[in-house]
């Protein structure tokens, strides 16, 4: 497990948008940032089906990780929307772009 899967024939990893953002998590909220930002998101823009399976193994090899990210096995919750003050000055829209 290293890195997006990118798979042509399949779409996978073709449509990829990054994000400027913040950690996720019930902890941050408009008044209280992560000391970690600016953090990026990287996020395949089309859905996949995935197998339970493969989700098993995903969070298996994620467990074997020299970096154990066994934390990262459960649920989290997530934080409210960020209000428009605090949001990325540096969007760019698709219906904006020239083709």
């Amino acid at each position: 497990m290293r890195g997006m899967i990118v798979d042509a024939p399949f779409n996978m990893g073709t449509e990829v948008t990054k994000y400027v953002g913040s950690t996720t998590g019930t902890s941050r909220t408009n008044d209280i940032c992560s000391s970690y930002s600016p953090i990026t998101w990287q996020v395949d823009r089309k859905c996949h089906m995935i197998s339970a399976s493969t989700f098993d193994k995903m969070c298996a090899d994620m467990k074997m990780q020299r970096d154990d990210m066994s934390d990262d096995l459960y649920a989290h919750g997530s934080r409210m929307v960020v209000d428009d003050a605090y949001v990325a000055d540096n969007q760019v829209n698709r219906k904006d772009r020239k083709q």
